[in-house]
């Protein structure tokens, strides 16, 4: 079956970088577009970003856009979050995701979702 298993997650001061990796088995990455998504507590779920099967197109949300950066390893079937400039507002825990098209942007596009890493981000 399809497994996401994210890691990298932690806790780091303001300011400060993390890079959280989602390791994919059980689907053909290739073919796979991938996503992270986070939720704070009391919040709902918000789109980080996502990128394309073959890594060429990526989008990002607005709160993150310029600070995070998604990469993937189709050799290696991970996708990775590069987070810079950490501020606390982006505390959360964060969930990797695949999605059957190659692309996609809308979170119900989605199929199957990771168990999640928490990311705390202390000011």
């Amino acid at each position: 079956q399809v497994q996401l298993l994210e890691s990298g997650g932690g806790l780091v001061q303001a300011g400060g970088s993390l890079r959280l990796s989602c390791a994919a088995s059980g689907l053909t990455f290739s073919n796979t577009g991938m996503g992270w998504f986070r939720q704070a507590p009391g919040k709902e779920r918000e789109s980080v970003g996502g990128i394309s099967n073959n890594g060429r197109y990526t989008y990002y949300g607005e709160s993150v856009k310029g600070r995070f950066t998604i990469s993937r390893d189709n050799a290696k079937n991970t996708v990775s979050l590069q987070m810079n400039s950490l501020k606390p507002e982006d505390t959360a825990v964060y969930y990797c995701a695949a999605s059957p098209r190659s692309y996609a942007i809308v979170s119900s596009l989605y199929t199957y979702w990771g168990q999640g890493t928490q990311v705390t981000v202390s000011s």
